[in-house]
């Protein structure tokens, strides 16, 4: 995993590069653009923006400090692959959310005070059909016993969603992708799904490489 800081210590990012920042003249705000296996939060009045097809992207605030942040990840689905809240499959799941709380609580938010909202775990990969739907289940489960309150949520769509998350404010607009103009999405969920399977075979440990 790398992390990495930007603007004095006001953003802290795993896995993102230069090239995913640039300023969003819909918005007129700097933005922050993340993909599967990606974290990112900030101090800042910004926007994250992702693409979701079957992945899940939590969105945590803390609204006090308005520190914010977006994680994009999926649980490891290879067959034989147990469920539950103390799987190998959910401690993936659980090392992507630490991974975005951690960085928040060093942007000063406090874990107490996190308040959340969740999209994504779409029907939209053939042959993929339920992984969705695990994806969905976890981040519920794990938001719920770790006491963190869930204000909005849009899972299971049939359709890819491009989500626009503004941290200061804790606004999400969410744009559904009826039709993709290429199968970028399809191919990046694919990747990291079939590269989440081999370090979860292998018992690895380090999910965003």
């Amino acid at each position: 995993m790398t992390t990495r800081s930007r603007d004095g210590g006001k953003d802290k990012s795993s896995g993102t590069t230069r090239d995913s920042h640039y300023i969003d003249r819909q918005f007129n705000l700097p933005a922050a653009k993340i993909g599967p296996g990606e974290v990112y939060a900030t101090q800042r009045n910004m926007v994250i923006v992702t693409v979701l097809g079957s992945c899940v992207s939590a969105c945590l605030r803390d609204p006090e400090t308005n520190v914010g942040g977006m994680n994009h990840f999926m649980l490891p689905h290879h067959e034989g692959q147990p469920d539950g809240p103390l799987s190998e499959s959910a401690r993936y799941g659980a090392y992507a959310m630490e991974v975005l709380v951690n960085h928040l609580l060093s942007l000063g938010a406090r874990r107490d005070r996190l308040e959340a909202k969740i999209f994504g775990a779409g029907r939209i990969v053939p042959g993929m059909s339920d992984v969705g739907a695990k994806n969905a289940k976890f981040a519920v489960e794990y938001l719920e016993r770790e006491r963190i309150p869930v204000l909005a949520q849009d899972l299971g769509r049939v359709e890819a969603s491009k989500v626009y998350f503004f941290p200061h404010t804790g606004r999400v607009l969410v744009k559904r992708l009826k039709t993709l103009s290429n199968d970028t999405v399809l191919i990046r969920e694919r990747n990291y799904a079939e590269r989440l399977d081999e370090l979860a075979k292998g018992g690895g440990a380090d999910i965003f490489v």
